[in-house]
């Protein structure tokens, strides 16, 4: 099921909320958006007529597993891209809008060889990071030993 961009949006928020709050109201979206009431009212009431989300009679919003799972997919796509921007030199705030609206549009096999080359590229860095580390280590031996050869 293809779902618009707003509706990803609020369910990317209702994880984020859920996360972070534990649980999640209509309120608590109205607060972290800054949209209106009425506007929030109407969202929700279609994600629940979609098979989103269930809403029970305290008001607490739940994503049910079809909403859970576009909120997830949502969420590794904003981060994976602010992180991915801002590792090539994209200042941060601009990475984050900018990974705001790319993850609504990218495919998904775009969007999986964006994630395979970043994981590569951290395994790259890793391995450097070793390497430099081994070479640190065996020069500091090397000193220690030339140190205790001078006494």
């Amino acid at each position: 099921m293809k779902i618009q961009e707003s509706a990803e949006n609020y369910l990317e928020t209702i994880l984020i909320l859920k996360q972070r709050l534990g649980q999640v109201r209509s309120i608590d979206i109205v607060n972290e958006l800054n949209f209106s009431k009425p506007s929030i009212s109407v969202a929700m009431k279609k994600l629940r007529e979609n098979g989103l989300i269930e809403m029970d009679s305290t008001g607490l919003i739940t994503l049910l597993p079809e909403g859970e799972r576009i909120a997830r997919t949502i969420y590794e796509r904003h981060v994976l891209l602010s992180e991915y921007l801002i590792n090539i030199g994209v200042d941060p705030k601009t990475a984050t809008e900018d990974a705001c609206r790319i993850e609504h549009v990218i495919s998904e096999e775009s969007f999986d060889r964006i994630k395979h080359h970043a994981a590569e590229m951290q395994k790259k860095i890793g391995s450097l990071e070793k390497n430099a580390e081994q070479q640190n280590g065996g020069r500091a031996e090397n000193e220690n030993d030339s140190a205790e050869e001078t006494k």
